[in-house]
């Protein structure tokens, strides 16, 4: 079996995996989902508490994440994690679905959220606005910026990992300029009273409670996921098995502490129904329109212009190093396994990456395709950290830099409350969780096409 590292050239520091995973994190979901989130939840408390058990489910698994990329400091990052512990199946399934939906189908909803709000300077970008009968303008933008952020990409890391720091840097100031402003300007003392004077509302049971929360963490799930991208790009970080765990704390600690201040920020200036009715779920825009007055719209579309851009080239980035460490083990297309001679970019799974985003932006599905996944999503989380406990029975003596924090309590606890979540979808919103599960399981017949195709 090749060695996912044997031609990747080492050449992000701690910089640039931070950014990845901070870029990555940060999409357009922060300034819309807690629209639904409140009225699924119904109160000021249950919507903060969302947030903060989806920054503390996060942080606990990317302080167990780090002692796997330590020890595994190669391209594919989560696809050798799952290879290891539990076979190479199971490495192909994330993988089939990373392909499939995840990473392609988060890009192209990512992207269209870049051309949606393009559309507030430039009319013309439209969804009702077709140029062909299965070609509108909206999609026209969003394909292009995937053609155009896959093309950096193809030019090597170095570019890519370029962008991504600038508009990383500039999305970050963007949120915290709308938690600073928010806070110092937009105190509105009606909202302040409806919302901190009654927080938890009519409070339910508390299994009521948690049923409502574990339910609703569909959105906020979303908007923090994809901090795993960096362990993609490991063999192309410098010193990883000091930096690939350090990004991730990092990363993941920034983007959960924003955006717990995000939802503070609304609260302070918007009361719940407010909130709840928001205009197309615009929550932020709501938010920055009591301050700023007929700008705001303006300056949201901006904010959320460059957010969703340096998302999709972080996206971009590093999903092409999946399928270029399944190709290596012939689960994938051979010709993946090459490399650019100067600029040793995974060329070729960056463009079949694209067509298939492509692909999924020209459909309109990627949406639904998406909201099936979250279950799948979830599993392969909890079989990653579970990965752990596997591994350190199987492998005792391979040397491991950095040691999962709080082992083995916290993976044990990230276990527990993850599969309680998936629980309560299985039993609550069964439409978002076994069309996944079927997703998944269709790579099964796959894999064993590819298997049977490479021992030929």
């Amino acid at each position: 079996m090749a060695t996912p590292t044997s031609h990747l050239e080492p050449r992000l520091g701690l910089l640039s995996s931070t950014t990845i995973v901070i870029g990555s994190m940060i999409g357009s979901g922060i300034f819309i989902v807690s629209a639904d989130i409140a009225r699924q939840v119904g109160s000021p408390g249950l919507l903060i508490a969302a947030w903060v058990f989806t920054a503390l489910l996060t942080m606990m698994a990317a302080l167990s994440y780090g002692e796997l990329a330590a020890m595994m400091p190669q391209a594919g990052g989560q696809y050798i994690y799952l290879r290891e512990a539990f076979g190479p199946l199971a490495g192909f399934l994330f993988g089939w679905t990373m392909f499939l939906v995840i990473q392609t189908g988060t890009i192209a909803a990512v992207a269209v959220a870049f051309a949606k709000f393009a559309g507030v300077f430039f009319p013309w970008v439209a969804a009702d606005n077709f140029l062909l009968p299965f070609l509108n303008t909206q999609q026209l933008i969003a394909i292009s910026i995937v053609l155009l952020l896959t093309w950096v990409n193809t030019r090597g890391i170095g570019l890519g990992a370029l962008v991504q720091n600038v508009f990383t840097v500039a999305k970050t100031g963007a949120l915290l300029g709308l938690v600073v402003f928010g806070l110092l300007l937009g105190r509105n003392d009606a909202a302040v009273a409806a919302n901190f004077g009654n927080f938890w509302g009519e409070m339910p049971s508390a299994w009521l409670a948690v049923q409502l929360v574990g339910v609703a963490l569909v959105g906020s799930l979303f908007s923090s996921d994809a901090w795993n991208n960096v362990t993609f790009t490991a063999g192309e970080i410098r010193n990883p098995q000091r930096n690939v765990p350090l990004s991730l704390v990092l990363g993941v600690g920034i983007v959960s502490l924003l955006y717990i201040a995000c939802n503070l920020v609304y609260l302070n200036v918007l009361p719940l129904d407010a909130i709840k009715t928001a205009p197309q779920d615009r929550v932020a825009t709501l938010v920055v329109a009591k301050f700023m007055g007929d700008g705001a719209a303006h300056a949201m579309a901006v904010a959320i212009m460059i957010s969703t851009f340096g998302c999709v080239n972080g996206l971009i980035l590093a999903g092409a190093r999946v399928f270029y460490a399944m190709a290596l083990d012939g689960l994938f297309f051979q010709s993946v396994t090459k490399l650019d001679p100067v600029t040793k970019a995974p060329v070729m799974s960056l463009v079949l990456q694209c067509i298939w985003t492509c692909i999924l932006t020209l459909s309109g599905k990627y949406g639904d395709l998406l909201d099936y996944v979250i279950f799948a999503v979830l599993l392969f989380y909890i079989l990653t950290i579970a990965g752990i406990f596997v591994l350190r029975r199987k492998r005792p003596h391979t040397p491991r830099p950095y040691r999962a924090w709080g082992y083995p309590v916290l993976p044990a606890a990230y276990i527990l409350l993850a599969g309680l979540v998936e629980v309560l979808l299985l039993l609550y919103k069964p439409t978002y969780t076994w069309p996944g599960l079927l997703i998944v399981l269709m790579g099964i017949p796959v894999f064993f096409f590819w298997r049977g195709k490479a021992a030929n």
